[in-house]
């Protein structure tokens, strides 16, 4: 009997049979598209930690590893196999990397393995950031990373959230048969048999749409990532990422989709089950409306049609949050999001492209490359094309500068103690003093640049520090540091010293694509001189550059061309990576606008959502409206007079969320821009005005749509019959 009256209701019912499966359709779809995404994500960042760190789970640093302690490594039941690093390991050291079967017990096996071999723990070493992707933390450390939990808050989050949206619509679609069950109770029906009767009807309607919203979802995620390729295809150093999909998460999704169902059903049918036969039966479907209460902003604005939509839309109130709420998270997620992406190209554009537009053209990064064995500045002289080249590298070292010897300026900004705490027993303050190695042929054009003798015999200081109290990061001021009286500088690095002549104080840097200390004495010096003194004091980076001007205008073409011949030289000798500036100009174009059409896609899902909610919503409560409206009609309504209630109502429903998105996106500008320190009026020229109101307009037009639906089926009924037919559907 339940069975075959299942049947014939999703047969003669089929608006709110296509509301529940559409909401099991959009809700599955967003739930295996966070699913794949957060697998993918996650399978790319461990495939990046791989080819950064390696796979290497443990490794064993010592003096010596003869064949039988390798042998004696493998033997232990946990380690699936262990090698030595032919790359690493050196005549002082061997290197032995070590794999295990379950790496889950690799902080308790570690320690076991060293003792057995003879080793002290800090022979043991982890690839503490693999193994972190895959959830293993050192179970001694006080702060272990918490990525699982979130993954689990933000699941947990979603779950709740598509419970609520399906809830919707099956309370809609329930209520609307209070009567009707209240007669079955009446004729001897058990609420276990009404509950299961609802239940059956709500997996006979949401099977279908899950499988096909798991299927959707893989789709869009798998068109997510070919996206991100496609817009990230041009960043430096990326890898492409490859779209990964595993069974097990396909049946999380479907078994997390088939809880929902059943949880978002069984709510509002426990709670009709447990009404008695009368209270059912005596339910007339309709909606409470609150007579107590007015609605004074739409009746002042439109007198009795507002007072009546403001009171249908405070009976839907409860039914009506998922759609509000849902349409103000997508409005409000775009608005803020294509504003920040706005200000975050503003910003890099003013603090990048264009500050060091005309510092350089194209930039060679010299892997594990020190600028004294660099040995082809002369070929690329000669590369046509090419107007100069700089070779350099970067090194740390300290100073140690007497009180006497700031400047007037920095005193009265509150001298060295504001940059570098308290003097040392000496009265000398410690500060940071980084070097950077110019090749002799830059050293001496920088010396030509700023005005003196060209020569190889001493450093150029850059006298400058950040005036942080009369000036803000966006605009910075500078204060001389030192008084330039001094004609030497001591550099100390590892308790090594060491004096050099200083040739000349500038407030002017050389045409490098760098950006120094706010609160640092740099100092420029030639190679030779890094050779003859400093390379055994101070410590230099790993890597080297090449900074590079082109001759004449430069084009896009150009500079491709430019580069690829300068990269066809360089790596033959030499691990590189290269750039220039228009391709990382597109390339970061790229990448903003690839940010906004994703993080824009789940706007949209989101609003789909909640414009799916108004949708079942209205075609929901088309049998209570009947009813609702009849009555307005045999008090003189008119059809015009309903058909404008509707146009207050979904101007009710799309304005409440538009307008609180405005003021919320103008507060978040006005905080942005002021953190920022950037001119408002810079942010407004260029504000994404046309794609917020594209967006706004869009939510009013598919709300007004929904109820352009349900107003003319429902003014197409006779509504006088309403009042007087209660038949079963």
């Amino acid at each position: 009997m339940w069975k075959d009256y299942s049947k014939s209701y999703i047969k003669n019912n089929r608006a709110s049979s296509i509301s529940i499966m559409a909401a099991a359709l959009v809700a599955t779809m967003f739930l295996s598209l966070l699913c794949s995404i957060a697998y993918n994500f996650w399978a790319y960042d461990v495939e990046q930690t791989i080819l950064e760190e390696g796979d290497w789970q443990g490794r064993i640093v010592c003096e010596s590893l003869s064949s039988d302690d390798l042998s004696m490594l493998c033997q232990f039941a946990n380690v699936e196999k262990a090698a030595i690093n032919e790359e690493l390991s050196q005549k002082e050291k061997v290197v032995a990397d070590v794999y295990f079967k379950n790496a889950r017990t690799i902080y308790r096996d570690m320690p076991l393995i060293a003792a057995q071999l003879g080793l002290n723990k800090d022979s043991i070493h982890y690839n503490s950031l693999l193994l972190s992707r895959y959830f293993i933390h050192d179970p001694e450390d006080a702060t272990p990373p918490m990525l699982l939990a979130l993954y689990a808050v933000i699941l947990i989050i979603v779950a709740v959230s598509l419970i609520l949206i399906i809830r919707g619509s099956f309370e809609l679609s329930m209520n609307a048969r209070i009567h009707q069950f209240g007669i079955f109770s009446s004729i001897g029906a058990t609420p276990r048999q009404i509950r299961t009767c609802l239940l059956q009807e709500a997996m006979a309607l949401s099977i279908l749409p899950m499988l096909i919203g798991s299927m959707s979802g893989i789709l869009i995620s798998y068109g997510v990532i070919k996206a991100v390729n496609f817009f990230a295809s041009d960043v430096s150093g990326r890898h492409e990422a490859v779209f990964q999909y595993h069974p097990s998460i396909f049946a999380a999704t479907v078994f997390i989709s088939f809880v929902t169902v059943i949880f978002s059903a069984w709510i509002p049918a426990r709670k009709l089950s447990r009404m008695t036969p009368l209270e059912a039966i005596r339910n007339t479907s309709g909606l409470l409306l609150k007579k107590k209460k007015h609605s004074r902003f739409l009746s002042c604005i439109f007198g009795m049609k507002g007072e009546l939509a403001g009171n249908a839309l405070k009976a839907q109130k409860k039914h009506l949050r998922i759609s509000t709420l849902s349409l103000l998270l997508s409005f409000l997620g775009f608005s803020i999001m294509i504003c920040f992406t706005t200000l975050a190209d503003i910003s890099t554009r003013y603090t990048y492209f264009e500050r060091y537009q005309d510092v350089w053209d194209i930039m060679v990064t010299l892997k594990d490359t020190e600028i004294s064995v660099f040995g082809l500045t002369d070929e690329l002289q000669d590369i046509s094309g090419i107007k100069d080249a700089t070779v350099y590298q970067k090194a740390k070292a300290l100073t140690f500068l007497p009180e006497g010897l700031q400047s007037d300026e920095l005193s009265s900004l509150g001298g060295l103690e504001s940059v570098s705490g308290t003097p040392n027993e000496n009265g000398q303050f410690q500060v940071s003093a980084p070097i950077v190695i110019l090749d002799d042929r830059g050293f001496l054009n920088f010396c030509s640049q700023i005005g003196i003798t060209p020569s190889l015999d001493g450093a150029i200081v850059l006298n400058q520090i950040w005036d942080s109290i009369n000036s803000n990061f966006r605009y910075k001021e500078y204060v001389p540091f030192v008084r330039e009286n001094n004609q030497k500088t001591i550099l100390y690095k590892n308790d090594k010293i060491v004096e050099i002549p200083v040739l000349s104080y500038t407030q002017k840097s050389p045409a490098l694509r760098e950006e120094y200390d706010n609160y640092a004495l740099v100092h420029f010096i030639p190679l030779t001189m890094w050779n003859k003194t400093l390379g055994g004091v101070c410590e230099a980076e790993s890597d080297s550059y090449i900074r590079i001007f082109s001759n004449g205008t430069a084009n896009l073409t150009d500079l491709n061309a430019l580069e690829q011949e300068i990269v066809r030289l360089v790596s033959e000798q030499y691990e590189i990576e290269s750039e220039n500036r228009i391709q990382e100009r597109l390339s970061n174009d790229s990448l903003i606008q690839g940010m906004v059409m994703i993080l824009g896609a789940f706007c949209v899902l989101l609003a789909i959502i909640g414009i799916a909610n108004v949708f079942s919503n209205t075609l929901g409560f088309l049998r209570q409206r009947k009813r609702e409206f009849a009555q307005y009609m045999s008090i003189g309504l008119t059809p015009q007079e309903m058909r404008k209630m509707f146009c207050i109502e979904a101007f009710a429903i799309a304005g409440k969320p538009l307008l609180i998105t405005l003021l919320l996106t103008l507060l978040f500008v006005q905080f942005a821009v002021t953190a920022s320190y950037l001119d408002p009026m810079v942010f407004w020229s260029e504000a994404p005005i046309l794609p917020i109101l594209i967006f706004a307009a869009a939510i009013v037009l598919f709300v007004a749509l929904a109820y352009y639906i349900g107003g003319r089926r429902l003014l197409q009924c006779d509504l006088n019959e309403t009042l007087r037919n209660d038949a079963l559907i």
